[in-house]
């Protein structure tokens, strides 16, 4: 008795003060890992696939420090992508706010599992063998239970504080932070059609998944990291066991291609325009914001006229056409007639994006609309669209 009473107030290991915030980091890391690796990239996209040694230690880590069921985690997540920044998408900081997301997002997964159509309609794929169902499913419960005892017997009272600290993390960390700030602060690599941000570009932390724009350009890709200063570190991760033999990947992200001998658009400018459209946008605002800038003067009487001020004039010229009201796609065209250099520049942009919305369309079709968009650019006397247009047909395949 004096045995267990001793364990129970001293633990079986005895560490200092610092030693015990080690612990709880080491233990916090391995979920967000466990995280982005097993659920997000393998069991949500399908990006890579994992060994079964590896693939049942997420699962059996997972059980034990966060309680969630793989088939809810990956339904919720490929119905967020699906409805992304709509009434229907679980988790957006535009539909609840950024208080709701950032405080109270676990709470909206939560809710979000209990609906059987989301389960049934994204939840396929995902493990369905006898533990999955009889233990982790039915019992989810009890692996924050075990994790409990677990960290009581090894360091006695302060476990509990370690194990306090490891359920707060996940809500925290991946719920509030990637759900809330990852969809509303932040920059943008990638002109994506949400409002999805990278919050920071190394991805440490929280497993990679701070490179949420990156994701959500190429939601199918295992390397969330894009640019040469962005660090992903849950790609190192993978790519230490696929070097073991315990991963596979099997995509990622395009690196683009420029070849700069071509001088007409073909088949191969038009796959690499769509499938570098996010960054052919990006691109592009970058343009725009530097022609804002010099007409701004010249349409500041045509704006306050209109009861338009300069910042909202800057964001609606920025944004999608689609996402602004009829009164106000009405008022920007009266401000931009004013200034026909950045009217110009604003209209390409628009007609550009349509050529990969056209889907009905085929490949011959919208090649010539291709060419004939960069033609017109280059006809148009407007130095940026004449460079953006060489540029756009030097585009091929890796």
């Amino acid at each position: 008795m004096d045995d267990i009473a001793s364990i129970l107030m001293n633990g079986l290991i005895d560490l200092p003060w610092w030693g015990y915030i080690v612990v709880a980091l080491v233990f916090t890391h391995i979920t967000i890992a466990s995280i982005t690796i097993f659920l997000h990239r393998y069991q949500a996209h399908r990006s890579l696939e994992l060994h079964p040694i590896p693939s049942h230690f997420f699962r059996f880590w997972l059980w034990l420090t966060t309680g969630m069921v793989t088939k809810e985690w990956a339904a919720v997540h490929r119905k967020h992508h699906a409805k992304c920044e709509t009434v229907d998408d679980p988790h957006s900081p535009q539909v609840f706010g950024i208080k709701k997301v950032l405080g109270e997002g676990a709470e909206l997964y939560k809710v979000e599992t209990k609906n059987q159509e989301t389960l049934d309609r994204y939840g396929h794929g995902t493990p369905d063998d006898w533990i999955e169902r009889n233990v982790y499913t039915k019992h989810s419960v009890a692996g924050i239970a075990s994790m409990l005892i677990i960290n009581v017997i090894l360091f006695g009272p302060l476990g509990l504080t370690i194990w306090a600290v490891q359920m707060m993390w996940t809500p925290v960390m991946a719920a509030g932070v990637i759900n809330g700030i990852g969809h509303y602060w932040g920059y943008r690599n990638f002109r994506s059609e949400d409002a999805s941000r990278n919050i920071v570009p190394w991805g440490i932390l929280i497993g990679g998944e701070e490179l949420h724009n990156n994701h959500h350009a190429y939601p199918t890709s295992a390397r969330l990291s894009n640019k040469w200063y962005e660090f992903d570190i849950g790609w190192m991760y993978i790519r230490i066991l696929e070097m073991m033999g315990l991963a596979r990947v099997k995509k990622i992200a395009p690196k683009l291609q420029l070849n700069k001998a071509k001088t007409e658009c073909d088949l191969e400018t038009l796959q690499a325009v769509i499938s570098h459209r996010y960054e052919i946008l990006a691109k592009y605002t970058k343009s725009l914001k530097i022609a804002l800038k010099n007409e701004l003067v010249h349409l500041q009487q045509a704006a306050i006229e209109n009861g338009v001020d300069g910042l909202t004039l800057r964001n609606w010229v920025l944004a999608d056409a689609k996402t602004l009201k009829e009164e106000e796609r009405t008022k920007l065209e009266t401000v931009l007639s004013h200034a026909q250099k950045l009217d110009k520049l604003y209209r390409m942009r628009e007609e550009l994006s349509l050529i990969w919305e056209r889907s009905a369309a085929t490949k011959d079709e919208l090649l010539k609309q291709l060419e004939d968009w960069c033609r017109r650019a280059e006809e148009s006397g407007i130095e940026l669209l004449e460079k953006f247009s060489r540029r756009l047909r030097c585009y091929a395949m890796a």
